[in-house]
């Protein structure tokens, strides 16, 4: 009886152990973003009045919600019957992947499916720039450069578009985060050659700028 009780209590810990390990791996499968509010905000000459940028954050984590509409405004879709997005690109290449990087990991935001594509469940939050405070902010954005989708050419007249596109990206985020009250900034100082591996890049990915997002410290 004692032995019937042992390998009973084994096989429920095995159990409990695989079933810990799948709620994990579920906690970082594909996010499925709720809809954007694309209604509402502050207007916009207010926001260009508040528009700053920020490099101290609390770790609060953002909400899924606030998470879906950031996305959506950084480089979403906003006309579905063309494909058209929230910033402009160069020739409409929309070259520029949005990585998102949380505490539960790596993920690609995909806007035609309004989704975050889990890349890896590393933590890479503290490797997107050499400043201190990327590691402690909920949240930042990796903006990289396709360079297949830019078509052929030579790798130094696609740079500057991409760029430029980048930066379109950036400036939305700029404003939304000055509409919801939250914080961010834009950062050029990042180790390219040591976060290119840990994101997964192809040698033709180029990582163009990272921008940390989150509430302000007071």
């Amino acid at each position: 009886m004692k032995k019937w009780q042992s390998i009973t209590r084994s096989a429920v810990l095995i159990l409990l152990s695989s079933m810990t390990m799948t709620l994990t791996a579920q906690d970082v499968m594909p996010i499925k973003l709720p809809a954007p509010r694309t209604e509402g905000g502050r207007p916009l000459m207010q926001v260009l009045q508040d528009r700053q940028s920020v490099r101290s954050f609390k770790p609060d984590t953002l909400s899924l919600q606030l998470l879906s509409d950031l996305c959506w405004a950084a480089f979403g879709i906003n006309r579905p019957e063309s494909g058209g997005r929230t910033a402009p690109s160069a020739r409409n290449r929309q070259e520029i992947d949005v990585y998102v990087a949380l505490q539960k990991g790596l993920f690609l935001y995909e806007a035609q499916t309004h989704q975050l594509n889990l890349i890896t469940d590393q933590d890479l939050r503290s490797h997107t720039g050499t400043q201190p405070f990327v590691g402690e902010a909920p949240l930042n954005l990796v903006y990289v450069a396709d360079l297949v989708k830019m078509g052929d050419g030579p790798e130094e007249t696609k740079i500057p578009w991409a760029n430029a596109d980048a930066g379109f990206i950036s400036a939305n985020v700029y404003l939304f985060c000055a509409s919801e009250g939250l914080g961010t900034v834009v950062r050029g100082m990042v180790d390219r050659e040591k976060l290119a591996p840990l994101m997964q890049l192809r040698p033709d990915q180029r990582i163009i700028l990272a921008q940390t997002v989150g509430y302000p410290k007071e």
